[in-house]
């Protein structure tokens, strides 16, 4: 890399310039994230110290609860020293660690959603051999293969980070953190083959895995209506898979939101804001839709919670 000297800082732009809200908006993030981590761990405990708990679905949950635990941390303490500084900065190499950082989470949560539909569909439709494929070893291969890719998409974005043009003299983030698709929109940056490879991580990193639970679901459904079962039984078959679905929506939903938003809106803050529910609601909620719409996590979280009030 060139010139990495010219420019040693980058300036992020602040969710709201007016002191009241400045320290309401301190407050919520701060809560928002200790939720965050209260519910993941609360999750990641739950399935450690439950056997019953010891399956592939529950083993990919609790990674995607420390993956989530990684995504959020990656942004919201910085944004919460930020709100009340009134010109942020980050250094470059801490804008890059932090780009990577969210890179690797947030492609680990792409893959993780796509391992767990892929898991439902072995489940529920070859049950009497699910237990020969998603062995411990397969589930392993899989969390590996997560991490591998998310790696292989990292290297990809630095591909294009490192066809950049001299920096000019003041960089502004147009968002709350170092974003993959924020830096590369950067004007030191060559336009061609950042699209390029945007596109080209777009479409493997969000198409395919997007294609694989759809293509997952549609052999789901297809096997269950099939099959005729009775009412109730394709009721609980259809709640097993109803709190994944919960967490595919709100993945896929906020991902596009932030998407369409930072395309048709001119305004960097309305971007900014549109971040918000990507970065901060989706891992705070996750752990909660999980637990709420999951038996064994209801049950088995009773159990803790009266162990620990007869001890």
């Amino acid at each position: 890399m060139q010139n990495t000297t010219s420019v040693p800082e980058f300036h992020f732009i602040q969710l709201s310039e007016d002191p009241d809200l400045q320290t309401v908006l301190f407050g919520l993030f701060l809560s928002m994230y200790i939720l965050a981590l209260f519910g993941n761990l609360l999750i990641i405990l739950t399935v450690s110290s439950d056997s019953h708990l010891h399956t592939p679905m529950y083993f990919f949950l609790s990674n995607l609860s420390i993956v989530d635990i990684g995504f959020i941390s990656t942004t919201v303490p910085r944004l919460i020293m930020d709100i009340q500084t009134p010109c942020p900065v980050i250094s470059y190499v801490g804008c890059l660690t932090q780009m990577s950082l969210f890179i690797i989470f947030a492609y680990m949560d792409d893959m993780l959603l796509a391992v767990m539909a892929y898991d439902r569909f072995v489940a529920i439709c070859h049950p009497l051999y699910y237990q020969v494929i998603m062995n411990s070893s397969r589930c392993y291969e899989l969390l590996l293969g997560s991490f591998l890719l998310s790696l292989l998409e990292l290297m990809l974005q630095y591909v294009a980070i490192s066809k950049f043009s001299n920096y000019e003299d003041y960089i502004e983030i147009s968002n709350f953190f170092c974003g993959s698709s924020e830096v590369l929109k950067l004007p030191c940056f060559d336009s061609f083959t950042s699209n390029i490879v945007r596109y080209c991580v777009g479409t493997l990193f969000g198409f395919l895995p997007i294609s694989g639970i759809i293509f997952s679901y549609f052999k789901i459904v297809s096997s269950i209506m099939g099959s005729s079962p009775s009412s109730s039984g394709k009721h609980k078959t259809f709640s097993t898979c109803g709190s994944h679905l919960s967490l595919v929506c709100l993945f896929y939903g906020t991902a596009l939101g932030v998407y369409f938003s930072s395309s048709l809106s001119f305004s960097p803050r309305s971007n900014a804001v549109a971040s918000v529910m990507y970065t901060v609601v989706t891992p705070m909620l996750n752990p909660f839709i999980y637990s709420l719409r999951n038996k064994d996590i209801k049950t088995a979280l009773r159990q803790i919670l009266s162990r620990a009030l007869y001890h």
